[in-house]
């Protein structure tokens, strides 16, 4: 009788309604379309005529989907200019800081030299800085090597992150040692067995520190308006920025803007969101 029991309680507790978990998806969801929304109102507002984009009570959907905005904002010169910019400093601070990061990473996971602990401290010092401070001493830096109003001027300071060099550390600490020795015994250097055995083994955390880097290089908006004062050496975020002002209420127009300049950031993400999860994963770093 008191198996019964105990069998009755044990079924009526396991179908009993989830509600706990229900509560835990239901907020879930509700964070999802808080974040969401913006985005969503951002593309619909794109393909909307300027009257549409200010009607009130507000409307989610456009009458008919135009790609005028579209068209007139990529007929800016000085839009299509900023694009070309953005592009040419994001894969260069990219390919850059990823490649020093790298090198750097593995010499503080691998080789053993004096002084090693006490670099790498200081490098992670660093992190412990606000970014702002770092402004006057490289503009400063820009200025002597007379790079103001130009293209290298973007990029030149972002060649190399604390934060890239320890991602990357901790993805060589968790290779095996075992490896470096088998390549040393077949012959290879210590660069040769950098490139062609331990780096392509860390493929997951270059693509995650790639994304990061290109994300802040693609948006970054207080660095070229200090550096650059003119429009042909801009990037996207300032010039989009600029256009409130140019265009005033026409949101169809700042929207198509906008929508153009995350897309490339958006399609990355997408093809490479795999290796990206998996490189932060295995280093522990959590955003």
């Amino acid at each position: 009788m008191g198996t019964t029991n105990i069998n009755t309680n044990t079924k009526l507790h396991e179908t009993r309604f989830p509600w706990k978990k229900l509560l835990i998806h239901l907020v879930l969801i509700a964070g999802i379309g808080i974040t969401i929304l913006p985005f969503f109102w951002m593309i619909t507002t794109a393909f909307k005529t300027q009257g549409e984009s200010v009607q009130m009570p507000p409307i989610w959907f456009p009458s008919q989907w135009r790609l005028d905005s579209f068209f007139e904002i990529w007929g800016k010169p000085t839009f299509v200019q900023a694009y070309l910019n953005t592009i040419i400093s994001t894969v260069v601070t990219v390919i850059g800081q990823v490649g020093i990061c790298a090198l750097a990473a593995y010499s503080f996971a691998r080789i053993k030299f004096p002084g090693r602990d006490i670099l790498f401290v200081t490098v992670l010092g660093v992190l412990m800085i606000p970014s702002q401070i770092f402004l006057m001493p490289q503009y400063l830096i820009i200025q002597k090597l007379g790079l103001l109003n130009s293209i290298p001027a973007l990029f030149l300071p972002n060649l190399f992150s604390a934060f890239g060099t320890f991602l990357l550390r901790q993805a060589f600490l968790t290779l095996p040692s075992e490896l470096e020795e088998a390549a040393m015994l077949d012959g290879c250097n210590r660069f040769q067995t950098f490139y062609k055995i331990m780096l392509p083994l860390t493929k997951s955390s270059l693509v995650a520190l790639s994304i990061m880097v290109m994300k802040f290089a693609w948006n970054d908006l207080m660095w070229p308006l200090i550096v650059n004062t003119s429009a042909k050496k801009m990037t996207l975020a300032p010039t989009l920025s600029s256009m409130i002002s140019e265009y005033g209420s026409n949101y169809p127009v700042q929207m198509a803007g906008a929508v153009l300049s995350i897309l490339p950031l958006v399609i990355l993400f997408v093809i490479f969101q795999k290796q990206f999860i998996e490189g932060v994963a295995s280093t522990g770093v959590k955003g």
